[in-house]
């Protein structure tokens, strides 16, 4: 087993490490090396590059609060293991074992702006809306699309660390005065912190690696508006520019990395003291 980790993953890694710093184009035998110029035109001198650091940084923010804060009002709602809550939780689960592709034309039939539910359902209140149409508001769209398809996946983890806090000591809670909201922030929200840490983990990778829903939604190349960094890297490695596909890959990860740590501080800053 190791043996295959490290063939199929680590010595790839090291690879893509090693392309980073070249000019290779993806089939050419020889290649040169550039050092950390294809790392410097990404940050300083592509516009595309940013610009898909930009929304992903966009998308990710709608995801990670608007699908945690849902899953987790879902799993408030549903932890208990009653008949009518098992059944509620495998219908909001539902999405989550639908294929991407399959997610993203759902949804690209309610944006569609002739004959997609979205407009009709806006339009008994007088109001429309260009959804996908619209640059300024396109990638928020599709952060409601992710949110719908993986929150259902998030509340599992929320209703497995709801089940795990103990009746002893929410009972004592309220023996002792405090009300639901004060029980949930000094009993509850303490114990599901582990829960809360792997949910926007998770969904800060997911958010990153939305690739098939993105070009599901926005079609391949993504427009401008649309396009994150999975997608920039795609586009990049297809234009044979595997050199600079690798660097910006190694940058792919670095942010991931980052946010990932920054959300775990939150969590622990979050915390009541004791």
């Amino acid at each position: 087993a190791l043996g295959l980790y490290i063939f199929f993953f680590v010595i790839p890694a090291l690879q893509s490490v090693q392309y980073s710093v070249t000019d290779w184009n993806g089939y050419s035998p020889t290649f040169e090396y550039v050092g950390l110029r294809n790392f410097t035109r990404a940050l300083t001198n592509d516009s595309l590059f940013t610009n898909a650091l930009t929304n992903n940084l966009k998308f990710w923010l709608l995801v990670v609060v608007f699908q945690t804060l849902f899953a987790l009002v879902l799993a408030l709602l549903l932890f208990r293991n009653t008949r009518g809550s098992a059944l509620l939780r495998g219908v909001f689960f539902f999405p989550t074992i639908l294929s991407s592709v399959s997610v993203a034309y759902i949804w690209k039939f309610v944006y569609d702006p002739n004959f997609g539910i979205g407009n009709e359902l806006l339009g008994q209140f007088g109001l429309s809306s260009a959804f996908l149409g619209n640059d300024r508001t396109a990638i928020y769209w599709v952060a409601v699309t992710q949110v719908w398809f993986h929150a259902g996946q998030m509340m599992t983890i929320f209703v497995a660390g709801l089940q795990s806090v103990p009746a002893e000591m929410v009972e004592a809670a309220a023996v002792d005065g405090a009300n639901r909201w004060q029980t949930f922030w000094s009993v509850t929200w303490p114990m599901i912190a582990p829960s809360t840490t792997i949910v926007m983990a998770y969904t800060t990778i997911q958010s990153f690696k939305a690739f098939d829903i993105i070009l599901g939604l926005a079609g391949n190349p993504p427009k401008r508006s649309m396009d994150i960094l999975s997608t920039r890297i795609y586009t990049t490695f297809a234009n044979f520019e595997y050199g600079y596909a690798a660097a910006q890959a190694i940058l792919f990860v670095i942010v991931i990395v980052a946010l990932n740590f920054a959300v775990r501080r939150l969590v622990s800053y979050s915390q009541p003291s004791a």
